[in-house]
């Protein structure tokens, strides 16, 4: 007997001999068996979707900035808190810690520059002259001397989008500006202001300017704080500099004990000139008061003389006989009826 093949390669499903194999509950099962693996399927992509989605939920902590890149431009910035983006491929985000400081070093400790490196690990680096290879920290001042210069800048990002965006290469940036402005503030001042006088000033003076450059570079960068470590001659000239220092020291001491000595010398003169110049106006005063006391003593009597001139002539010589007879010894003996009552032998002058 001929086999009755249907579209499945087998034997037709609906005929009479294989009724208890191929019932309509077997058919029924064999065509929904694939539906169900298809919503299985199904779920299986929308998890992975959901899952995908919720790769765009981030955190930013209290001390970072989050900046937003679509398709790596430059989106928005996001402060701290939970946020969400658009999952990656499509967004991302770089998170920058806008509070951690970092530093700058600029002088002999960081004179070291990658080709100097090198030349040290390979042992060719020369180092009978140090300004050949270490010429960071040395800098001329505006009086024409070398000035030895250690700095520390200390920095951090205050703005993320411009720090990431802005420069190719923020820290190098940083460098260069604070070497150039710190030359520059070293080339407008003197060598012993810079050594030995106010370095707060260099310092604030560097900090502003550098501050200013930043800020003109668009740079995303805050200058912290800028500490001038060292300022020293070169170590070839430091002996004579420290004899033109202890010679300058010599000359402020002796300046200060002149000093102290005029100050306890002319105080005194000062007091014994003004004690002669009171002396000598209070004789002057009493001179002259004491002749123009006689010369007015003088004009009275010569008024009273012309108004009388035997009165007065007998009162002068009453008053000049008074002022002669006060200053002699006197016996007084009164006259007798027949002459003197004194025997003319008696040594009147030695009855005292």
């Amino acid at each position: 007997m001929a086999q009755n093949n249907g579209p499945w390669g087998t034997e037709n499903p609906w005929s009479s001999s294989d009724t208890d194999n191929h019932s309509p509950k077997v058919i029924d099962f064999k065509i929904k068996k694939p539906q169900n693996f298809d919503f299985k399927i199904g779920w299986i992509i929308a998890a992975i979707v959901l899952l995908w989605l919720a790769t765009g939920f981030y955190q930013v902590q209290p001390n970072e900035q989050g900046v937003v890149l679509r398709f790596g431009k430059y989106t928005y910035t996001t402060d701290s808190g939970l946020h969400y983006h658009l999952p990656y491929p499509i967004e991302k985000v770089i998170k920058v810690s806008i509070t951690q400081e970092r530093s700058i070093n600029l002088g002999v400790a960081e004179a070291y520059t990658a080709n100097n490196r090198a030349a040290m690990r390979n042992g060719k680096l020369d180092m009978s002259d140090p300004l050949k290879n270490f010429t960071e920290s040395h800098m001329l001042t505006g009086d024409e001397n070398i000035v030895d210069v250690n700095l520390t800048v200390v920095w951090r990002i205050k703005d993320a989008k411009d720090y990431l965006f802005s420069m190719q290469d923020p820290d190098t940036t940083t460098r260069v500006a604070a070497q150039s402005v710190l030359r520059e503030i070293v080339g407008q001042s003197e060598m012993q202001a810079i050594i030995t006088g106010d370095r707060g000033k260099v310092e604030d003076e560097t900090k502003a300017e550098l501050q200013k450059v930043m800020d003109e570079f668009v740079s995303g960068i805050e200058i912290v704080r800028v500490k001038l470590q060292k300022a020293d001659p070169p170590k070839q000239v430091v002996d004579a500099f420290n004899e033109v220092q202890r010679a300058k020291a010599d000359m402020e001491r002796f300046k200060n004990e002149a000093e102290a000595y005029r100050n306890e010398i002319l105080p005194k003169a000062r007091g014994e000139a003004s004690q002669l110049l009171q002396n000598a106006q209070a004789y002057k005063e009493a001179v002259v008061n004491k002749a123009q006391g006689e010369a007015a003593r003088f004009n009275s009597v010569y008024n009273a003389y012309q108004e009388g001139k035997n009165v007065t002539a007998r009162r002068m010589y009453l008053e000049t006989m008074e002022n002669i007879l006060s200053k002699s010894d006197k016996i007084i003996v009164d006259q007798g009826k027949n002459g003197h009552n004194v025997v003319p032998y008696l040594p009147l002058d030695k009855l005292k």
